[in-house]
């Protein structure tokens, strides 16, 4: 039931009264999950559907679980260890930034550069984009191209299809650490897909 007052005159007041039923549909679950966000369509369906099929490609070559195991080696006592390799584990254990702060300053100690600063405890969206603003920047300072970097809002999100852009930046970064003789050494491969579309 909504109702909706208003003032008309000085002495006089004007109540509205709806009710609106929304009938229950299979799309109502998803919604709620994204956030309250609006389904996309046309081209941004289109980039989306995209970018979740080359996931899956990637997923199937095994890049994903390449990461993880990178990460884990390297985390390795210094923080806890991701546990499974599918997308949505990955992204909720990275979500906060912590893990890739600790990983590009562990990188950026063997080469004798100065760490990026991090927050370890995040209480808001707000501090999480920060420290994977620093992750970034550090990736940088560390050798990574500027065009394997990533928006905070493809892993804060938790979307499959923008998590690829997470997944190519560690992948890159893998190699970039490869090419420093950084061990534990990344045992990604490099993987070429031709785009039809």
């Amino acid at each position: 039931m909504l109702e909706i007052r208003m003032n008309l005159q000085s002495s006089q007041q004007c109540v509205v009264r709806l009710s609106v039923l929304f009938p229950h549909s299979e799309n109502q679950e998803k919604t709620q999950n994204m956030g309250d966000r609006a389904a996309k369509s046309g081209l941004g369906y289109e980039v989306d559907k995209k970018m979740e099929a080359n996931y899956d490609r990637e997923e199937e070559a095994g890049t994903p679980v390449h990461i993880v195991n990178w990460l884990n080696q390297m985390l390795e006592g210094e923080h806890p260890k991701c546990e499974s390799t599918d997308w949505k584990s990955i992204c909720n254990y990275l979500r906060d930034g912590v893990a890739l702060c600790k990983l590009i300053n562990k990188l950026l100690k063997q080469e004798g550069r100065n760490p990026v600063q991090f927050q370890k405890k995040v209480m808001s969206p707000f501090v999480a984009m920060t420290n994977i603003e620093n992750f970034n920047k550090g990736c940088l300072e560390f050798g990574l191209a500027k065009e394997f970097e990533f928006q905070s809002g493809d892993l804060w999100e938790v979307r499959k299809g923008p998590f690829l852009n997470v997944i190519n930046c560690l992948h890159s970064l893998g190699f970039v650490a490869n090419s420093k003789k950084v061990m534990p050494c990344y045992q990604g491969e490099v993987t070429k897909f031709l785009d039809r579309d």
